[in-house]
């Protein structure tokens, strides 16, 4: 079924395909290199768990000054490839973001934002590598639940349990479920945006179905515990502003239940040297998708 008022975006992205640490890479590129300038750097857009490059596209649409904007598919996702691994950890992230950086943009220093898990990247890449980030936005990477020691051999146990279980993603019959199944996730989510991000969340198998862009490993827990006080130490080592911004419909607990409170990440952010807080409203976790005008504008106005 096509729909009554199909997205059409503004600025189309153009891809690339970049051999990263031994995996294809796919790249989605807004704009042009020559636009680069040292008050308009390159913006570099990480995206986050389950998601893909493209899903920055109607903020790309809606921001006003002309910026050169590039955004991976995180290894395992959309369209680059998955490497033969059991779990995915943030060192191979980190890994793969220096490795774009000096292969796109060679001795630059970018503006860098991130959504969930690409917030986490690339708030510890800024502190790694200060002197590679101009500017940073952190779209709701809160980071993890701290994590104790004598919590490892129970974590190490359930790692070995799930690798003798088959990871799978459920497939959908149709392009118009897997938009369903977007906005059944995001009540938020306009149907135009969710009819126009299908297509890039997933592709059509040879029976026909769809399966999500996303390699099943990703389900799997980590195994080397979470290290609080090692990326509190990245964290205050940010030279760049950065900006937080946030969802007023975000629930951190439905995640994390009482091991993550509020108190606990206000504390973490109190490391950070130059910080700038925005709320979007109405807007939950997927802010990029429910307010990309309003994040257009904090972000013309951030980085200019």
């Amino acid at each position: 079924m096509t729909p009554s008022n199909p997205y059409v975006a503004r600025r189309p992205s153009r891809p690339a395909w970049i051999p990263i640490r031994g995996l294809r890479y796919h790249v989605h590129r807004w704009g042009s290199p020559e636009w680069i300038t040292p008050d308009t750097p390159a913006l570099v857009m990480l995206h986050g768990w389950m998601d893909v490059g493209a899903s920055f596209q109607f903020v790309v649409d809606a921001m006003a000054v002309q910026r050169y904007v590039i955004a991976p598919d995180w290894r395992g996702f959309g369209q680059s490839e998955a490497p033969r691994a059991d779990s995915y950890w943030f060192p191979d992230y980190l890994g793969d973001l220096d490795t774009l950086l000096d292969h796109l943009l060679p001795d630059q220093a970018v503006d860098l934002l991130g959504h969930s898990m690409g917030g986490n990247v690339a708030m510890l890449y800024a502190g790694i590598r200060p002197q590679r980030v101009r500017r940073l936005v952190n779209l709701e990477g809160f980071g993890l639940p701290a994590t104790r020691p004598t919590s490892a051999p129970k974590n190490y146990a359930a790692w070995l349990d799930e690798l003798k279980t088959p990871q799978e993603l459920r497939p959908y019959p149709s392009l118009e479920a897997v938009a369903q199944r977007l906005r059944k996730n995001n009540p938020l989510l306009r149907p135009e945006f969710a009819d126009w991000l299908a297509p890039h969340w997933a592709r059509q198998r040879e029976d026909g179905q769809w399966e999500i862009l996303g390699d099943p490993a990703h389900k799997r827990r980590n195994p080397v515990l979470y290290q609080k006080d090692e990326v509190l130490a990245c964290w205050a080592a940010i030279a760049a502003p950065v900006l937080w911004v946030e969802g007023d419909r975000t629930d951190v607990a439905k995640w994390w239940g009482d091991r993550y409170p509020r108190a606990d990440f206000e504390s973490r952010l109190q490391v950070v040297k130059q910080l700038e807080r925005r709320v979007l409203s109405p807007a939950g976790h997927m802010l990029h998708h429910d307010q990309p005008e309003a994040l257009a504008a904090h972000l013309d106005a951030f980085l200019a």
